[in-house]
């Protein structure tokens, strides 16, 4: 076991599960992923291989047994007839029956209506009332000569969600971790696998969290299809509900006048819009009026009476244009509909999640190590909502006085979710604090950007932060870094969209107002160059070539040429110097690297293929290992006189699709960045 997910386990022990585990047992079940790891986390939630595998077999037996399936739904119906008695797994609803003054129950996948429940039931569990939720129930059969008794009768329920949890436990437990490790059984308790992502993917991800974590957050995500915008909203948690933006109404989501019934929002602590952008949508304007009320003052009216919720509202959607065409000839909010195409409706938001940055989910992406069961970090959420940890960085940072106080508000919103989430123990370092706070505003300045392009009324806003010492920092967003021209357009400035251009979905691509291509002669020593995470357009030829050109020798030494992306990378650099190398000339390339005793077969192998792979080229390539322990700094050093410092080493690329037809398998400029940095040296004689 992954040494991370031995100390998981020992510090969380009954809470966590393999996320693997949740496809192994799921088969053509069709329920939410919390619904399956509550059922793992009671059998499954141990480090003990054989006590796992006897799980799953027991999660399978009742799945099997007492999950419905629609198609199954007339066999269940009989056994519970024959039997008298029989345990379900199914979703429930519930409505109340003012004609005969009672509750019914409905059951989704059974198919049966009109079972009697008990108040003291309701009260316990008031989201019965609305859209239903999955449980584990005993339903009986009694059949009677009176028509209008039903013969079903609800014996038991139990909503499947935690009972109790230890928060100080929780908070010791946390004080064990490192950041990193963290946010990374964070990331696994999501689902994904950490090494696939960087830093910013990783706190992007958790941003889709803080809407659990946080009351009344309104939070908006437009990106590429594919890049699992929804899957939180709809598997994460009990407490969060999805559903489609054509399909809401008022007395949905708001309050029935008629019959007073509340709405969603007064029932569920997150109601997220899937597929919310589409400007063919209709949209009902009187519900755009009173969701923007609802997410500014956190109240509606239902006649003369206002009600308050605490429900946060996330709004998920797909864009159609690359970054660059949406900045160059409108805004990052164009392909939202009309009605929501509305400055006020969008001041409202507090964070907008650039879905463009979040990598295309694949299968590699899926964690199969521990992390925690959904229910029980859902809790933990839900019970952050009572806490404020807005104000925690006042003491070390001050925000500009120039930002406004809704501007503001949506950076204290967001500070305090992320806080609650990485830092609960309140003990963070300055530098952790800062990275946070940068994050937070980078966020809502991406929607006041925008609303100055919708709307030149907008005042000018400088986000920017200060800290102890006076040191000014200004915050832009990455996509102002790629594209500083386009970015500083205004509304006044865009033009119109072609029309018949086809739709296409692109990632932000380094432009070169990023880092200007320097001229042979302008090559500076010291230049000292800071590659943003998740950015495209970078490539060995664009970092290297120019300071490379007329080499005859070249030396790099990286200790960690040892996994197979990693050879890669020295076979791609051998065919770029292979590139700039004239007709007539040969050049002499020599790898000084590390052995790694887990990899040590298969990365001898590896470098012996690139080594015979470019003899017929005009690279000669060579590589030895040097094993001293003190071997840790990695460059690339040329006969020319350049020294080229990497901290990285030439492992800048994230994880990315390798198949056939994968662009980005082809393409350096295709892959998305690591944070690094590079500096470049001219070495005296």
């Amino acid at each position: 076991m992954k040494a991370l997910n031995q100390k998981i386990c020992d510090h969380f022990e009954g809470l966590v599960v393999r996320k693997d585990l949740v496809k192994t047992v799921k088969g053509n079940a069709i329920v939410p992923s919390y619904v399956l790891e509550y059922l793992l986390g009671q059998y499954c939630a141990t480090s003990d291989e054989d006590s796992v595998q006897s799980g799953i077999e027991t999660v399978r037996e009742i799945l099997m047994n007492h999950y419905v399936h629609r198609n199954e739904a007339g066999l269940i119906r009989a056994n519970i007839k024959e039997r008298g008695r029989y345990k379900v797994i199914d979703k429930i609803s519930v409505a109340l029956n003012d004609k005969k003054d009672c509750y019914e129950a409905k059951f989704a996948n059974l198919g049966i209506k009109e079972v009697l429940i008990d108040s003291g039931t309701i009260k316990a569990h008031p989201k019965l009332l609305v859209s239903g939720v999955w449980c584990i129930a005993d339903v009986e059969y009694e059949h009677t000569e009176d028509r209008n008794v039903s013969p079903w009768i609800l014996s038991t329920i139990k909503p499947i969600q935690l009972s109790n949890f230890d928060y100080d436990s929780y908070l010791e437990a946390r004080r064990q971790f490192t950041t990193d490790e963290w946010i990374d059984l964070l990331i696994q308790s999501i689902g994904f696998n950490p090494e696939m992502l960087g830093k910013r993917s990783k706190l992007t991800q958790l941003i889709r969290l803080i809407p659990f974590c946080e009351r009344n957050y309104n939070l908006i995500e437009l990106g590429p299809k594919g890049t699992g915008k929804s899957h939180i909203y709809s598997e994460f948690s009990p407490h969060g509900i999805l559903i489609s933006g054509g399909e809401v109404t008022v007395p949905k989501l708001f309050v029935n006048n008629s019959t007073g019934k509340l709405g969603l929002v007064g029932y569920w602590d997150t109601v997220a819009f899937d597929e919310f952008a589409g400007k063919e949508k209709s949209v009902n304007k009187g519900l755009v009026d009173i969701m923007k009320n609802y997410m500014a003052n956190k109240s509606f009216s239902r006649g003369v009476e206002t009600l308050g919720a605490e429900a946060s509202m996330v709004f998920v959607g797909n864009t159609q244009h690359t970054i660059p065409y949406m900045l160059k000839h409108s805004d990052l909010f164009v392909d939202l509909p009309d009605k929501f195409y509305d400055s006020a409706f969008l001041d409202r938001l507090h964070f907008y999640i650039p879905g463009w940055e979040v990598d295309i989910i694949r299968g590699e992406m899926f964690s199969n190590d521990h992390g925690f069961v959904v229910d029980y970090i859902a809790e933990i959420l839900r019970s952050l909502r009572n806490h404020d940890y807005s104000d925690k960085y006042k003491d070390k940072f001050t925000l500009s006085s120039n930002i406004s106080t809704r501007d503001r508000d949506g950076i204290h919103k967001t500070f305090s979710g992320l806080m609650k989430i990485l830092f609960p123990h309140e003990e963070a370092t300055d530098e952790e604090i800062e990275e946070v706070l940068k994050f937070s505003i980078e966020g809502r300045k991406r929607v006041k950007d925008q609303l100055m392009r919708i709307d030149k009324t907008y005042a000018e806003v400088e986000f920017s932060y200060t800290d102890t010492h006076g040191k000014v920092t200004q915050v832009e967003t990455l996509e102002e870094l790629q594209y500083p021209d386009l970015a500083a357009q205004t509304a006044t400035d865009t033009e119109e969209p072609v029309t018949d251009s086809a739709p296409h979905i692109h990632t932000p691509v380094a432009k070169e107002p990023i880092e200007p291509a320097l001229k042979e002669e302008e090559l500076v020593s010291g230049e000292h160059l800071v590659v943003p995470e998740n950015i495209k357009g970078y490539s060995y030829n664009r970092l290297f070539a120019k300071h490379l050109k007329g080499s005859k020798r070249i030396v790099i030494r990286d200790p960690y040429i040892r996994m197979f992306h990693q050879v890669k990378n020295i076979l791609e650099l051998v065919a770029m110097v292979n590139e700039i190398t004239p007709d007539g000339e040969e050049a002499h390339l020599h790898l000084v690297t590390q052995s790694a005793p887990d990899y040590c077969e298969k990365q001898d192998g590896w470098l012996k293929e690139v080594q015979a792979s470019s003899e017929s080229s005009k690279v000669t390539f060579t590589f030895a290992y040097e094993n001293e322990s003190s071997f840790h700094a990695r460059s690339i050093q040329s006969d020319n006189g350049w020294k080229i410092s990497l901290d990285r080493g030439l492992d800048i690329f994230q994880r990315y699709e390798s198949g056939a037809f994968s662009l980005s398998s082809l393409k350096q400029e295709e892959r998305l960045t690591k944070e690094c940095e590079i500096t470049y040296l001219k070495v005296e004689d």
